[in-house]
């Protein structure tokens, strides 16, 4: 009997491979083990460029932003971006980790120069069912939160300093589609949309990638990214994309 679930385990797994960030994962159907908890997490970059249109805080000028990876990667600090998942049986928890810190400086009137940081956090929590649609295909139906901190803090040095703290809770309702083209190979496709004036005005993502298992347990996955997010409160505005490809390894247990 030991034997025979070790079988239909690797059996199952060479039908799968891995996506990426909120929702970019993939899983095998293992109805031995259906009734017990199944895990994977998935470490990721997300090689995003960033454009759209920024004010930290009322009063602050409007600054219009348009760069690309090269330009974040000069840059940045330090970031961070993890996915996780949960199965039993249909029913599917998803989270999505990242971070991302910046500096940069500009140039001002009579010699003086303005240093800008910002520190952007974003967490989204899902969960949903899970549907069959046919040995090589499943569908993910999902709801949740998507929460946002963002911090930016401007300093002209000798002369003026100003930071600015936004939090926000985005609800969010997601949909994932696999199909598993070739043994070891799969697609997947992951949109969601969200805001709604209950946190921002409107936020939205899409992202598809190709995976591929290279052991029973551990899979890489290469793909294109979109977020956009709209938040307006009183004189703040944040209102920007970000896009890019993602690359990373996922790790099941």
């Amino acid at each position: 009997m030991t034997q025979h679930i070790k079988t239909t385990i690797c059996k199952a797994g060479a039908a799968v491979a891995v996506g990426l960030l909120a929702g970019t994962q993939t899983w095998a159907q293992d109805k031995p083990t259906a009734d017990a908890w199944r895990f994977q997490l998935t470490p990721y970059v997300w090689m995003t460029g960033l454009e759209g249109s920024v004010r930290p805080f009322r009063g602050a000028p409007t600054a219009h932003v348009n760069k690309s990876f090269s330009d974040v990667l000069e840059n940045l600090d330090a970031a961070a971006f993890l996915n996780g998942t949960a199965r039993k049986g249909q029913y599917v928890l998803h989270g999505d980790l990242s971070y991302a810190a910046t500096s940069d400086k500009a140039s001002l009137s009579m010699g003086l120069s303005a240093q800008a940081k910002i520190r952007q956090t974003s967490l989204t929590l899902t969960g949903g069912h899970n549907w069959m649609l046919s040995p090589q295909s499943s569908f993910d139906l999902m709801a949740g939160l998507r929460l946002w901190q963002i911090k930016a803090e401007v300093n002209v040095p000798g002369l003026a300093s100003a930071q600015s703290n936004t939090s926000f809770v985005d609800p969010v309702v997601a949909a994932r589609w696999r199909y598993d083209i070739a043994p070891r190979w799969s697609t997947l496709l992951y949109a969601d949309i969200g805001g709604l004036d209950v946190g921002s005005k409107f936020t939205w993502q899409i992202h598809g990638s190709v995976n591929y298992q290279v052991k029973e347990n551990i899979f890489v996955s290469l793909g294109y990214r979109h977020l956009s997010v709209d938040y307006r409160d009183g004189g703040k505005q944040l209102d920007f994309s970000q896009s890019g490809p993602i690359i990373g390894a996922t790790f099941r247990f």
